[in-house]
C-alpha cells in the first residue's frame, strides 16, 4: 500500500514546540496535531479500504458479447476501455462515499481467463484530521449468461420492430455492396436477426429507435422509399397502454450500377438535357447517369425518381464480348473518361461474317486493340420498354448499335485464386446450400447463382478502385501462403494476365479472427 509522505515532526522538541509520546511504538511527535499516534502506527493500524470489496462478479453476454451495466442496461465495450473500467467501478460499493478515488488502471489478464483485475488508489479518512492513501487490488470474476435481447431471439413473436429491404432485379449486386456499407458503419449492431428473402433482407429489432436508425441509414445509402406500417398487440385497459409491432417496407431503385436506361423525356430535359439513352455510372443515395457519346454526367435525387419511376433497360447479365479493333482518342476526357471512336467486333461474329461497328465510347483511356470489352448489343434488339420503342420510333438512326461498359480481364478461371483478401459477411438466419448437398434442382441454381453474382462483386472491387474505397478489405493469410507456393519453374504460379488488376496490400486492413459477425 502506497501512503503520504508524513514530515518528520520529532524536531519540534528542539524548537520548543510541546510534544508527546506515540501510544503504539512510543516514538515522540508533534502533540499540536492532536494525534495519539504517529503516522507510521496509523498506517499498519488503519485500513480504509475495508468496507469495499475485493473480489466482484461482472455479468457479460456470449452471443452479442455486452457486459451489464445494472440494474438492466447491457453495453458494448472492449477489455481494457474507458467503457468497461466506469462499469466494474459502479460495482463497488463505497467508491466516491466512504473514500474519494484517486486512480484506477488494468492489471493485464489473459484474455480467455475470465478474469478483470484493477489496480484501485483512494484517499480516506482514518480518523479526525488525518487523510491517508491507499492502493489495492480488485478481482472481477466474468460470469457469461445471455442477455435479454439474445434470449427473446431464439423465440418467437419477441421483435418490435423490422425493415424489410427489398430491390426487383435479377441479380444480388446491390445487397452485396449494402451488406459491406453496413458492415463498415456497425448499422446492423442491434438487430436481433437478420433474415434473407427472395428479392432481399429482413432486419428484426427490439426496439422501434433502432430500426429507425437503419432506415435513416439507408436513405443516406442508397435511393429508396420506404413505408411503414403498425400491428396492435396488446392493450392494457387499466393504464391504457399499448403494445405495437412496426414494419418499414423498403424498396430501392431498380437501376443498377453499369445498367443501360433509357430517360423519359422530361427527366432528361431536368438534367440538362442529357441524352436519353444513357450509362448508370453511379449509385449512392441518388443516381448518376453518363452520356457515353459526350461524356455528360446528371444526378437524379431519389425523392425526383420515385414521383415518376422508371425500370433499366438493360443489366449486367446481358453484356456481350466484344473485341476491340482499332482505339482512336478524339481529345475530350473528363476525369476516369477518355472519349474515343472504336472499332469492334462481336467475338462469336470473328470468323464467321466478321461485321465489324464503329461507335464511340468513355472507354478510350483503358482500351486498346486486341482487349476485351463487355458491352450491350443493340441491332435487331427487341425490349419490352414502352421508353424504348419511342427512341426507336423518334432517333433510330442516331441510336448506338453497341455500348460499351467495362474492359474485360483475362481471368483463367471463375474464381480467382491469387485473391489475398476477403471480406466480412454477416450472419444470417437461412439455410446454408452447398453444391455437394441433396438439394433441389432450383436450390442448386440459386446456389449457383449467388456464387457467380459474389464473384462478379469481388471482381467490381478489383477493377473499380473508387468504389473499394466505400467498403473495408481485409487480408487473408491462407491466400498469402498459398501465392508463396513455387512451381518446378521457381515462379510463382500465377493464373490470370499480367494486366489484371490486383489490390495494393497497402488498401487491406487487417485479418479479423473471426470474419463472420453476428448480427
Amino acid at each position: 500500500m502506497e501512503f503520504t509522505k508524513i514530515p518528520d515532526y520529532t524536531q519540534n522538541a528542539h524548537n520548543g514546540a510541546a510534544t508527546i509520546l506515540c501510544s503504539n511504538c512510543g516514538v515522540p511527535m508533534d502533540g499540536s496535531t492532536g494525534l495519539v499516534m504517529c503516522y507510521d502506527c496509523i498506517k499498519l493500524t488503519t485500513d480504509i479500504t475495508k468496507n469495499i470489496p475485493k473480489e466482484a462478479n461482472i455479468s457479460f453476454c456470449r452471443n452479442c458479447e455486452r457486459f451489464l451495466q445494472p440494474p438492466t442496461q447491457w453495453m458494448r465495450a472492449e477489455l481494457e476501455s474507458r467503457e468497461l473500467l466506469a462499469i466494474c467501478l459502479r460495482r463497488l460499493k463505497g467508491i466516491n462515499k466512504e473514500v474519494r478515488l484517486v486512480d484506477a488502471s488494468f492489471i493485464w489478464t489473459e484474455p480467455h481467463s475470465r478474469r478483470i483485475r484493477l489496480k484501485l488508489t483512494v484517499q480516506g479518512e482514518a480518523m479526525a484530521n488525518t487523510i491517508v492513501q491507499q492502493s489495492f487490488e480488485v478481482e472481477f470474476v466474468v460470469i457469461a449468461m445471455q442477455c435479454p435481447d439474445c434470449a427473446k431471439s431464439y423465440t418467437t413473436n419477441t421483435w418490435r420492430a423490422a425493415v424489410q429491404i427489398r430491390q426487383k432485379v435479377q441479380h444480388k449486386r446491390t445487397f452485396l455492396y449494402l451488406e459491406q456499407l453496413i458492415l463498415k458503419h456497425n448499422a446492423h449492431v442491434d438487430t436481433i436477426s437478420i433474415k434473407e428473402s427472395k428479392d432481399g433482407l429482413d432486419f428484426y429489432y427490439g426496439q422501434r429507435n433502432s430500426a429507425v436508425k437503419m432506415l435513416d441509414f439507408l436513405n443516406a445509402a442508397v435511393p429508396i422509399k420506404s413505408r411503414k406500417s403498425e400491428e396492435l398487440i396488446s392493450i392494457d385497459t387499466h393504464s391504457g397502454s399499448s403494445s405495437y409491432k412496426f414494419t418499414f417496407s423498403v424498396e430501392i431503385a431498380p437501376v443498377c450500377r453499369d445498367d443501360l436506361v433509357v430517360l423519359p423525356k422530361k427527366v432528361a430535359r431536368s438534367l440538362g438535357n442529357i441524352s436519353r439513352l444513357v450509362l448508370c455510372s453511379k449509385v449512392t443515395n441518388m443516381l448518376q447517369f453518363l452520356d457515353f457519346k459526350t461524356l455528360q454526367t446528371s444526378d437524379l435525387l431519389a425523392n425526383t425518381y420515385w414521383k415518376a419511376p422508371f425500370a433499366s433497360l438493360a443489366d449486367v447479365s446481358e453484356l456481350t464480348d466484344f473485341i476491340i479493333l482499332n482505339v482512336e482518342p478524339v481529345g475530350v476526357s473528363r476525369g476516369k473518361y477518355v472519349l474515343a471512336d472504336i472499332t469492334c467486333a462481336r467475338e462469336v461474329d470473328l470468323g464467321v461474317n466478321d461485321r465489324e461497328f464503329y461507335i464511340r465510347s468513355h472507354l478510350g483511356g483503358i482500351l486498346h486493340p486486341g482487349d476485351t470489352a463487355a458491352g450491350y448489343y443493340l441491332v435487331n434488339s427487341n425490349y419490352n420498354s414502352q421508353l424504348w420503342d419511342e427512341l426507336v420510333d423518334n432517333d433510330s438512326k442516331d441510336l448506338a448499335e453497341v455500348v460499351l461498359v467495362k474492359k474485360k480481364y483475362e481471368r483463367k478461371s471463375k474464381k480467382s485464386k491469387n485473391r489475398a483478401w476477403k471480406l466480412k459477411r454477416m450472419a444470417r438466419e437461412h439455410n446454408e446450400i452447398t453444391a455437394d448437398d441433396n438439394n433441389s434442382r432450383s436450390a442448386k441454381q440459386e446456389y449457383a447463382k449467388a456464387e457467380r453474382d459474389y464473384e462478379i462483386f469481388l471482381q467490381e472491387l478489383e477493377e473499380d478502385k473508387e468504389l473499394r474505397e466505400t467498403v473495408n478489405l481485409y487480408k487473408d493469410r491462407e491466400a498469402e501462403q498459398r501465392l508463396q507456393t513455387v512451381d518446378e519453374d521457381g515462379e510463382i504460379d500465377i493464373d490470370d494476365d499480367e494486366d489484371t488488376p490486383v489490390i495494393d496490400v497497402d488498401e487491406l486492413l487487417d485479418e479479423l479472427d473471426d470474419m463472420t459477425l453476428d448480427g
